[in-house]
């Protein structure tokens, strides 16, 4: 289970997000929610902010021009909300990211397009190193919201065990 909440005192309650290396189960697919609609200012700012100089993604009458007809929106970003929705679900407890690969690029995203997130546990196996952690690598998807599959990616992250996590002892 990703979110809860644990008894932090009495009446008190914290909320409790992630999974513990325990949790991860090979072939399970989380579902990511809520979904992402990205605007013109979220990639004209992003683009711009990571001073990405392709007229593709700010600059409207070059985009008409080309063969897609209209502005794309930075695969960067695309790629940054798609993780950052599977967070709270993947990695929110972890202790490190160990790695990225295989980052494909699918299908073009447009401004207005909302986007969803899926992840699949590839892998979990205990940590060589750490007897109080784990290695989970897992396949995150991007998709839009008519089920049209934008990105992939596999991502390998370090995940402690129940009663290891920074926030397992956390009161207060």
């Amino acid at each position: 289970m990703t979110q809860g909440h644990k008894q932090v005192g009495p009446n008190r309650y914290r909320e409790d997000i992630g999974r513990h290396f325990e949790d991860f189960r090979v072939g399970d697919v989380y579902e990511h929610r809520p979904g992402r609609t990205l605007s013109e200012t979220d990639n004209t700012w992003f683009t711009l902010l990571t001073m990405n100089t392709h007229p593709l993604h700010f600059d409207a009458e070059y985009a008409i021009r080309s063969e897609f007809g209209q502005m794309l929106v930075n695969s960067t970003l695309t790629l940054a909300v798609v993780v950052g929705m599977s967070v709270s679900d993947t990695s929110q407890k972890a202790i490190a990211n160990l790695g990225w690969r295989e980052i494909r690029l699918i299908a073009p995203v447009f401004t207005g397009d909302t986007l969803y997130a899926e992840s699949e546990v590839l892998e979990a196996r205990e940590s060589n190193s750490r007897p109080n952690a784990g290695v989970v690598t897992v396949e995150t998807r991007g998709l839009k919201a008519d089920g049209t599959q934008v990105i992939s990616m596999v991502r390998t992250f370090l995940v402690p065990k129940r009663g290891h996590a920074v926030d397992d002892a956390a009161e207060g």
